[in-house]
């Protein structure tokens, strides 16, 4: 509770109190009041429990510790990329992939009613690389937080009318701040991708329409290795769309990659690229297979 900035506690500890009373409606999310993450828990599950945690691995441990069902946590961004450290804390958790969604952003900037000439920016360092144009453009300065709604939280208590944040609209409401400008952004299509995190999968059938498997690997080190691993998606026509890579430790010698791809791992298809794919790696763990809730490719 004391990492939240002053104006946010108050409605921190109300949202905890009501989930700690009622747990199996809790879905847990990281930031403050109001930030993107608040708002696609309650768009993926409208009659929850929104509960505010100040770090992803405080959202994650309370699925784990049984004080939220599930978790909505953010993965990748439209115009970012991946969010930074989820592809190293999501297989760590232990906790199963049952679900995704996708958020359409919009960044309002929003400072004190009587603000001067804004020189500083601060938000979630994902919403500042989606604005860096937009903040160079107007010369603003950009100040790193750990969340968009919480940014807005400690623009009101610095009381610094040289400050900004950028956050969700509802923010500005819940802080009392003063919208400075509307759909902030370097392109319109700003979109972020969710996934919910539970302790246990969902049984889905394979008939059940469409899904999606997530997964990560590790190649072995020689010549082709990720060619190879790779060769049974092709052959077996199962398609990829995500396929990112990262390191693991200090010794850039053993590459991981994080995975998604259509179809299910009880489908043929799928399980002959599975298996070929555990053939040329040193190990693979499924993440969760989930109903798909957007088309991939184009117009998706």
């Amino acid at each position: 509770m004391q990492n939240y900035p002053a104006p946010a506690q108050a409605l921190v500890a109300e949202m905890t109190a009501a989930c700690e009373a009622d747990t199996a409606r809790a879905v847990a999310f990281q930031g403050a009041p109001g930030a993107n993450s608040h708002i696609a828990a309650l768009e993926a599950f409208p009659n929850c429990l929104p509960l505010p945690c100040f770090s992803f691995e405080d959202a994650l441990d309370a699925v784990r510790d049984f004080r939220a069902d599930c978790a909505v946590i953010p993965i990748e961004n439209s115009l970012h990329g991946r969010v930074a450290d989820m592809h190293f804390l999501l297989p760590e958790s232990g906790l199963v992939i049952t679900g995704e969604h996708f958020l359409h952003i919009r960044h309002t900037l929003m400072a004190l009613p009587d603000h001067g000439e804004i020189r500083e920016v601060m938000s979630h360092p994902q919403a500042l690389g989606q604005c860096r144009h937009w903040l160079r453009a107007h010369g603003m300065a950009a100040v790193a937080y750990p969340d968009t709604a919480g940014a807005a939280a400690a623009v009101a208590e610095a009381g610094d009318g040289s400050m900004a944040a950028l956050a969700p609209s509802i923010a500005a409401a819940l802080y009392g701040l003063k919208v400075v400008e509307d759909n902030v952004a370097d392109a319109a299509d700003n979109t972020t991708r969710f996934v919910v995190l539970a302790r246990e999968g969902r049984e889905i059938a394979p008939d059940a329409g469409p899904v999606m498997t997530t997964f990560i690997f590790e190649v072995k080190n020689i010549p082709a290795a990720l060619y190879k691993a790779l060769g049974g998606f092709a052959t077996n026509g199962v398609n990829m769309t995500k396929l990112e890579s990262y390191q693991r430790g200090a010794s850039f010698a053993a590459t991981e990659f994080f995975a998604d791809i259509e179809g299910h791992p009880d489908d043929p298809h799928v399980r002959r690229a599975l298996e070929e794919l555990a053939f040329h790696t040193k190990w693979v763990r499924l993440l969760g297979t989930y109903p798909r809730a957007r088309e991939r490719g184009f117009g998706g």
